[in-house]
Order: C-alpha cells, then structure tokens, then sequence
C-alpha cells in the first residue's frame, strides 16, 4: 500500500549518490538502498539531547537531506519510504521487536522498529536502512530460510510461527537481529513508538549517544564514547574518544554529519561517561 509521504526526490537522489534512479525495478532499489545506507548515518542525537525527532515529511527533508544530519529508524525507513514511492514502488511499513542482544527469558519487547515491504515483479521483498550497526545494505527477497547476500554480511529471514527472524551471520554463526511480521502499520503507530523512544527515561536512545554508518568495506560505530571500526573480513578496531572535541571530530569524519544545527551539542557531550 502506498503512503501519502511526498519528497523531493531529485534532491534525495543528490544526496544519497544515486541521482540517475528513475525505474521502480530490482536493481534500482538495490542502488537506493545501498546508496542511502552508506550516505545517511544512523543517529539519536535528537533524542539524546532531549528533542523528540518529526516524522512529518517537511521534518525529514530539512533534516536528513538539506540538514546533512541523520537519524533513526522512523525517519530513516520513512524518508526511503517516501523516496520509493516517487519512484513508483509499492511500499508497505510494518514493524519489528528487537531482539538482538536481549536473553532468551528476557520479556517480550514492543514493536520498536520499522521496516519496510517492497513488491517488485520478483515478488516481495524487504528493505531496512535504519538498524543502526546492522543496518541491512542490500534487498533480501521474502523467501523464508535462503542465505542472501548483501553489500556486507550475508541475511537470511527464517520462519518463525506467523512471522519472520531477520537473521545476520557474524562470525561464521547466524545472530537474531529482530523478528516481525507482515501486519501493516500507519503513521500512528511509528509516532506512539518514537514519541516512546525519545521520552521514556529507561530508553537507551535518551541515556546514551549512538551512531553507526556503513562504508564500501567496513562499518562505523559509536556507543557512548568508544568508536569501533569493523572491517569485512577483518579485525575490529575500538578507542575510547577522551572529550567533546573529539566526539564531534568523529561524527563529521566518520559518520558525515552537519552538526552546525546543533548548538548545544557539547553540553550534553559532557553527560558521557
């Protein structure tokens, strides 16, 4: 089902790396996808410097394309969303629980994720610029168990009663990142969980800073003050980043962020422990 969300796509191709994509066909969502992956960093410091991010269509515009900024998932699946749809793909929202890094007895968590379905001619699939240090560069087709691979890791989506496990193989072994269905969600219900995300004091958004952005051969991280660097194939590298100054030198650097918008960013640089 479409959605109403309406963009300027000339200027969201520009800024993405991807401005001759005009065909609403397999290889063209997989050049947006990667393209708006490795452009657009996964970031919280709205929240983390107590603004609830907008999700209004204007917001993710000023923000995430003529901002220079990033952002989460809502507004990174919806800026795709809206981006798709003037392309002419049909686009569906649904919703993830995360799972990754939770106990098996842990409680089950709430639907704090979005991503999206795609119908192509090939049949369904799933797109998913927005899961922060995993975040899915490529296009995995709705087929239940099949090793796909990506730009990065190989994904596969294994059956899980009604539903689906998006699964990531890391270290030779498969890691659950979430798990969701096909149910369709509206704008209401990203706005309920993102309004959730940006304000409950137990939310890990609010207490601590995290970014993360895939290059060609590596992936960027941030949690905190320790910035890992994970090279395909190869070995992490981690350093703990020993003031404001060099935590903002990082987000221009790495995570290629325009942080000119933010004033009082430092001040709440010096929460981190």
């Amino acid at each position: 089902m479409s959605t109403t969300t309406r963009i300027d796509l000339d200027a969201y191709l520009t800024r993405i790396g991807v401005p001759q994509a005009h065909a609403a066909d397999l290889p063209t969502l997989r050049r947006v996808v990667a393209g708006h992956a490795r452009a657009i960093a996964f970031e919280n410091i709205d929240a983390f410097t107590g603004r609830t991010p907008r999700l209004d269509p204007a917001a993710l515009a000023d923000k995430l394309v003529d901002g220079g900024r990033g952002g989460w998932c809502f507004e990174q699946n919806l800026l795709l969303r809206g981006a798709l749809d003037e392309l002419g793909f049909a686009t569906t929202g649904l919703a993830a629980r995360v799972l990754w890094r939770r106990p098996p007895d842990a409680p089950v968590p709430p639907r704090g994720h979005m991503l999206l379905r795609v119908d192509l001619d090939q049949g369904p699939h799933i797109v998913d610029v927005g899961f922060g240090g995993l975040t899915l560069t490529g296009v995995l087709a709705l087929e239940p168990g099949a090793e796909q691979s990506t730009p990065h890791e190989p994904f596969r989506l294994w059956p899980d009663g009604t539903g689906y496990l998006m699964q990531a193989e890391l270290g030779g072994a498969w890691t659950t990142l979430y798990r969701f269905d096909l149910t369709e969600q509206h704008p209401a219900d990203y706005e309920v969980t993102n309004w959730y995300l940006a304000n409950h004091p137990e939310s890990h958004f609010v207490s601590s800073l995290m970014l993360a952005r895939p290059d060609a051969d590596r992936r960027f991280a941030l949690n905190g003050r320790m910035l890992s660097v994970y090279h395909l194939g190869g070995p992490a590298e981690r350093r703990e980043l020993d003031s404001p100054a060099a935590i903002r030198d990082a987000l221009i650097e790495h995570f290629q962020l325009d942080l000119s918008g933010l004033p009082d960013l430092d001040q709440a640089l010096r929460r981190l422990r």
